[in-house]
């Protein structure tokens, strides 16, 4: 299904894969499965998006999908080494090409955020996440879905889960602290064994259930969403914020306490 990455690539540090691959993989069985079985926390998290606006950026038209008819605005951006498709394909296309580091967007132009196969797969999750901030405006959300260090899917050549930067939820929850993003809710989805196996296939629901209750944080895909943050700055001119200094008041040898400090009075000056 996905072939060896070209060396110029992974001399870059860039792993990508081909999108024409990513969209082969979605319309298969086990792609579809996987659509479902990770969007379904997704829509947890973000049951309606009504009048906002949503950008994806990796390959996450699959799960943007259930957004297409409520949200204002629905875009979908694909970093230029993994290439573009149009998206969604029945409409108008709302595809961009864009670069990790350099969003082709304004300042706070999103109100939410998914990334799919997006810093699991970049050079520098920092910097994208840094424009990914910058994006936002104030108070958006965003949903990482990356593989699962614990999981069996980052150690598996099935999905595109397994060519990518595999994470803890320690490790991705640093990561977004680092890059001002409050973490709000992390789940763990994928619990059957990575395997094209009709049998399994089928019995993906009541792996779903029983992983979920025995063994939680061995799912194989991690879905985290955070809050940007923004700082109060403090004003370093202008109005200067007025702050009571004490000064230390001189009480004689026996003079007793608990009395009111007495303000000396300020030297009179004589006109000549």
């Amino acid at each position: 299904m996905f072939n060896r990455r070209p060396d110029w690539l992974r001399k870059a540090g860039l792993m990508y894969l081909d999108v024409v691959h990513l969209r082969a993989f979605y319309d298969l069985p086990l792609g579809r499965l996987l659509r479902s079985l990770v969007g379904a926390p997704i829509r947890k998290m973000w049951p309606d998006l009504k009048g906002q606006s949503l950008l994806g950026i990796g390959y996450a038209g699959p799960f943007m999908r259930p957004y297409l008819d409520n949200a204002e605005r629905a875009i979908a951006g694909m970093p230029a080494p993994q290439g573009a498709i149009p998206w969604p394909p029945e409409r108008d296309s709302a595809c961009a090409l864009v670069q990790d580091g350099a969003l082709p967007f304004p300042d706070a132009y999103f109100d939410r955020v998914m990334l799919v196969h997006a810093i699991d797969h970049c050079s520098d999750p920092s910097s994208m996440l840094k424009e990914v901030w910058r994006v936002l405006a104030p108070g958006g959300r965003v949903i990482a879905v990356v593989p699962n260090r614990r999981g069996l899917w980052a150690r598996s050549e099935h999905s595109p889960f397994g060519y990518g930067r595999p994470y803890s939820s320690g490790q991705l929850k640093e990561l977004m602290k680092n890059s001002q993003f409050n973490v709000l809710d992390d789940r763990e989805a994928v619990f059957m064994p990575p395997s094209k196996s009709r049998y399994i296939v089928q019995a993906a629901r009541t792996w779903e259930s029983v992983g979920r209750r025995i063994w939680p944080a061995f799912g194989g895909i991690l879905i985290m969403e955070a809050e940007k943050v923004i700082f109060r700055s403090i004003p370093t001119g202008g109005e200067k914020a007025r702050l009571r200094v004490l000064r230390p008041v001189f009480i004689p040898e026996g003079v007793a306490t608990g009395l009111k400090p007495v303000r000396a009075a300020r030297p009179r000056v004589m006109s000549l």
